[in-house]
Parts: structure tokens; sequence; C-alpha cells
């Protein structure tokens, strides 16, 4: 089994801005690269890369710089191909390469457990996981009134934690927690997500508050450069913390994860060079005794099907971030819909069982996203 073809599908679809609003700001559009490799024995696999703003620029990288390099591969000799891409340029990993690197990564994982016929969570050495604990993601750092119907939205759908999104001012980021514990009662769990919207004095003052409020975890609170103010922050107040949705590469959590300073790191499979580099951080991150939870966010179903793989088959998985706002991506680009939150039994989903990734694409709809 050889590589044939490398078809790279960029894809763009508006979201209400309400929706997807964090302390950087609302989110207009998601737009992902969907990858798609033929084999000369007619199997096919896909992959995703998140893409942000710019679905086009990615389509063009993998066009002219890592097709070259995989055609004619075997998808089974993954970690091969991924150091061959990765030597694609020079300098500190991370960016748009590792993150188009991704997509060809999944798209091989797919295909081999195509040709084995099992499922990728069975490929990755699974525990035995056919449905994972996922939670609410995310409420959004919009009115009162939006998080609330938000919040009392995932309540409805069964969800036993969630996490709403918080920025500055500290004083109106600890209001917003306070008003969506009172919304939820003391018996469902929450988290708040700061998108990096404070310094170290601000994220001390709110930590504390959310410490107080009972909340699960404080995600992203510093930029994710600010390594040493993590580690002072985790030292100054008792709750934890998570991060990781910013690293690329292995070597790039090393740091973070050594430090002790997160409880819980959250690659994502999509920016994080794909399954064989999200493998390796949250197997890391199992060595520290540090927890791992997928990062989904702003995403298509690829992605999610990717992540419940990981998710079924690492031993220090904790949590699924189970996305609620609409986006068309994730809820219509395959046939069966994916970490579907409507479908929650004991605030879990459903890990897929089929061959690959588990998923069929749906092309009518991607054609009516597609931008390039």
């Amino acid at each position: 089994m050889r590589i044939a073809e490398v078809i790279a599908y960029p894809l763009t679809t508006p979201i209400a801005d309400d929706q997807q609003k964090t302390s950087q700001g609302a989110f207009g559009t998601v737009s992902i690269v969907v990858v798609e490799l033929r084999t000369d024995d007619g199997l096919v696999g896909h992959g995703e890369a998140l893409a942000r703003y710019a679905p086009r620029a990615y389509k063009a990288l993998i066009d002219e710089q890592l097709t070259p390099r995989v055609l004619g591969a075997d998808p089974f000799d993954a970690g091969a191909l991924w150091q061959k891409m990765f030597r694609t340029f020079t300098g500190q990993s991370g960016g748009m390469l590792i993150e188009a690197i991704a997509a060809i990564d999944i798209a091989c994982w797919d295909l081999m457990g195509k040709a084995i016929g099992q499922p990728v969570h069975k490929l990755l050495g699974g525990v035995g996981r056919e449905r994972v604990h996922a939670y609410a993601s995310s409420i959004a750092w919009a009115s009162d009134a939006v998080a609330v119907a938000q919040t009392q939205a995932a309540l409805k759908q069964g969800f036993d934690l969630i996490k709403v999104k918080i920025g500055g001012p500290a004083d109106q980021a600890i209001e917003r927690c306070r008003l969506i514990r009172e919304t939820v009662g003391p018996q469902v769990r929450l988290a708040a997500d700061a998108n990096w919207a404070f310094d170290l004095d601000d994220a001390v003052k709110v930590a504390r508050a959310l410490h107080a409020l009972d909340y699960h975890w404080f995600e992203e609170p510093l930029v994710p450069e600010d390594r040493e103010g993590l580690r002072r922050l985790r030292d100054a107040v008792p709750i934890r913390f998570t991060a990781g949705e910013s690293e690329h590469t292995v070597f790039g959590a090393r740091e973070l994860i050594a430090s002790r300073a997160v409880g819980i790191v959250q690659p994502d499979v999509a920016r994080s060079g794909g399954i064989s580099e999200t493998r390796d951080i949250a197997a890391l991150a199992r060595a520290f005794h540090v927890g791992y939870a997928p990062h989904v966010g702003a995403s298509g179903a690829v992605c999610a099907a990717a992540s419940l793989h990981l998710a079924a088959a690492m031993p220090n998985f904790v949590t699924f971030e189970c996305m609620t706002f609409r986006n068309p991506l994730r809820e219509r680009l395959t046939k069966a819909k994916v970490g579907d939150p409507d479908a929650l039994v004991d605030s879990t989903v459903a890990v897929p069982q089929g061959h690959g990734l588990g998923i069929e694409l749906d092309f009518d709809v991607l054609e009516s996203f597609r931008v390039g």
C-alpha cells in the first residue's frame, strides 16, 4: 500500500458571533483543511488541520511542500513520514507547518486502521473504552443572558461538567463565574477558561475566587509563553490549572508538563502534529502523573473523531471537550455525528468503532463549504 494522491480541501463556515466568544474576541467563522490520502490499492484516509483564518494558505503548504514528501510512501511508516515533513523547514517547531502535518498524520492513521480492519484506538493500544466522559464547552464570554441560556442548555443535555469562558477585567470575570455557579448549583462541576486574558496579579485574584467557588480547573490564565508565571500561580493558589492547546509538539509541551504547573494538559490533535505527536504528549504527561484532556475547540468532525480515539486509548485520559456551539463543519461534515452533545449517556459520548477513524464524510456538505 502506497500513497498515490493527496487532496487538500480548505473549508470555511460562518458561526454566530455570540456562540464562540472568548476574551480574545468573537469568532465569526471556523476554517479547517481536510486532507484526503488515496492509496494505490484503493483505500482512502482523512485527516484535519485547524486553519483559523487562512485555509487556502494551509492548502498551498500541503500541496507544495508536504505532498512531494509523502507520495509513494507507506502510510504505516507514519513516524518516518512525520519526521520527513517536520524537516521541511528549520527552526523552532510549531505553527502552520505542524498543523498541516497533523492533517496528513491523522489520515495515515485512518488508512492504517482501514487496512487491517480495526479502529484507531485499537492501533493505539486501547484500554477498553467504548464511551468517554465529556464536558460542555464552552459558555461564551457574551452577555449574562446568553451565558445563562447556554448553561441551562448544557444542563438540559445532561453534562455534569461545564466550562465557562472568561476575560478581563478580573472583577467582571469573577462575577460571571459566580453567576454560573448560582445557575448550576453545587452538584455540577465547573471550569473556567481565560484564553490568556490576565497578567499574573489578576490571575491570582481570579484563581482565588474560582477556588472559593469550587471550580474544577482554571484554563490558560496566562499567555502560553509565561511558564514561570504559571508555576508561580500554581504555588499561590490550590486549584488545578490546565493548558497545552497552544503546544504543537512534545518538545514544546515538555517544560509545561515537567514543571507540574498544570494538572491536565490539553493538546489539540488538529494542531499538535496529529495522532502521532499528540499520543507522545499524552504519554509524557502520564509519566509525570498529569492528566490528558483533548482540546477540540473550533475544529471539525475529523478532529473530533481523532480526539475520541486518543481519549479511548490514553491511560491518563480525563475528559473530552464536547463543543456545544453550532458548527456545521463538526455537525454536518460526516454522515453520522461525532461527539454529539445531544446524545449523551451519563455525561459520556460514544467512541467511533468502525475501521480507521470510523467516520464517513458527506462530500456534498464538504463541497458546499469549500473555498479553494
